[in-house]
């Protein structure tokens, strides 16, 4: 629920509140009768309630306003704040009852209904909230957009639209009225509706791009995909320097197999400033998929990719190590695996992946060395263990890698698989020990887990 900017500040309501709400009350005139002694009860009930509301003993408040109108039932200022203090406690009903009566005093009081609002709020009673509401609407425009949200809870979609143009009629477009609009025109399959909504801004702002891209993914959505892509050339032909139009561009020339123009417009997605990091990697992905089927354009790819700053994540560095790997080409793998690694020297998966390469490719020194430094990040993970005593194995230092074996074993979990290859591997430490009995004991473990499996 959106509530009003104002803000009461206490100690100025202390002063405030007096003056305003008891002007036919002199509490400067010295008493000299009971009139004057009730007064000053009254006075001190009243300020010792904002007292206690300030330091949110409610209850204690609730007490001294219930005594305030004991003395003086006609202050609408009384059960208004009664009405915040039950609101505090989640007492309702009793809030409700409070400003009620405050209201009824002070038909017009703003305060007064946006607090008896906001306790209809709380039970999500909307049909009064809505009367509440509609009487607010008249002090501040902006309740306009809670009454839409209302009406869209009471499935009045109807409603909530007549709100939500004159809105925008009177105050121009805005986004979180947008997402109310679009929620209703998905709770309500009104497509056709929102296309022509679209349509009529795109007519009547031509010079809005925000406006064009709406209108665009709502065509791709709705399936028509000509009048998507002829509205985004037409966007292009309107603002020839627009970046996003070039994310749903790039889509529609590779259906259209214009490659050229395809990838001309990955591109500049990719070297965009004002698209954001997750859509990028969005087209990335699509142009590594494309350059699959189409790898004539890998230097495209390489080149494109190479001056991404994707806020320095290493995810297009990612995009091309696997999409190396699945060539087979494991050197240019590795090296932008690395790459990504210097942008993300604690992920899990690179370290992973740049230390299995370099065993694929008998890079046995860095392995051992890198290995080493993992595990100082990673001591629990058996993995790295593993990948530490092959390298160890494969550099001739059976009795170093016979250590980080068996730490190693400590750490797995039900998976067999690793179980055999450590087994494996210290059996052929043994074996580089002259120790042949312990050699075969280790690698009788590992065919017979092997087996199981």
């Amino acid at each position: 629920m959106k509530r009003k900017t104002y803000i009461f500040i206490f100690f100025i309501g202390l002063l405030l509140v007096p003056q305003i709400h008891f002007a036919q009350i002199d509490y400067n005139k010295t008493p000299d009768d009971d009139l004057g002694e009730v007064e000053d009860r009254e006075q001190e009930y009243f300020f010792e309630a904002l007292k206690q509301k300030g330091i949110e003993n409610y209850d204690r408040a609730v007490t001294a306003l219930l005594k305030c109108i004991e003395i003086d039932d006609s202050q609408s200022v009384f059960y208004y704040e009664l009405g915040k203090n039950y609101n505090k406690l989640k007492n309702f009903g009793e809030a409700e009852d409070a400003l009620k009566k405050a209201v009824k005093i002070e038909p017009d009081n703003e305060w007064y209904l946006d607090e008896l609002y906001d306790v209809y709020a709380q039970q999500d009673d909307y049909d009064n909230a809505i009367k509440t509401v509609k009487q607010l609407v008249k002090y501040h425009p902006d309740y306009k957009e809670d009454l839409a949200t209302l009406y869209v809870k009471t499935k009045k979609y109807d409603e909530a639209l007549e709100v939500l143009d004159e809105m925008d009629a009177e105050l121009g477009l805005s986004m979180t009225r947008d997402i109310i609009r679009n929620q209703i025109y998905e709770a309500t399959g009104r497509k056709k509706e929102q296309i022509e909504n679209l349509e009529d801004r795109v007519e009547d702002n031509p010079d809005e791009e925000s406006n064009y891209l709406a209108l665009i993914y709502r065509y791709s959505e709705n399936n028509e995909k000509e009048k998507a892509f002829e509205t985004a050339k037409k966007l292009l032909e309107i603002k020839p320097n627009s970046q996003l139009v070039h994310l749903a561009l790039y889509k529609f020339y590779l259906d259209d197999q214009d490659a050229e123009k395809a990838i001309e417009s990955m591109k500049i997605v990719l070297k965009s400033t004002r698209i954001r990091p997750d859509a990028k990697m969005m087209v990335l992905a699509d142009f590594v998929k494309f350059v699959s089927e189409n790898p004539e354009y890998e230097d495209d790819l390489v080149e494109t990719t190479t001056i991404i700053t994707d806020d320095n994540n290493g995810t297009s560095y990612l995009e091309l190590a696997q999409y190396f790997l699945k060539k087979e080409e494991k050197d240019k793998a590795l090296n932008y695996y690395q790459k990504a690694l210097k942008l993300d020297g604690d992920n899990f998966g690179i370290l992973r992946n740049v230390l299995l390469l370099h065993l694929d490719l008998k890079n046995y020194t860095e392995a051992e060395s890198m290995s080493r430094e993992t595990l100082e990040k990673f001591p629990s993970q058996p993995l790295f263990y593993l990948i530490h005593g092959v390298a160890l194995n494969e550099l001739k230092k059976p009795k170093e890698a016979l250590e980080a074996l068996e730490t190693g074993l400590d750490y797995i979990i039900e998976d067999p698989e690793m179980e055999a290859d450590f087994y494996q591997q210290i059996s052929i430490a043994y074996t580089q020990l002259n120790n042949t009995v312990k050699a075969k004991t280790f690698s009788d473990k590992a065919k017979q887990l092997e087996s199981s499996n």
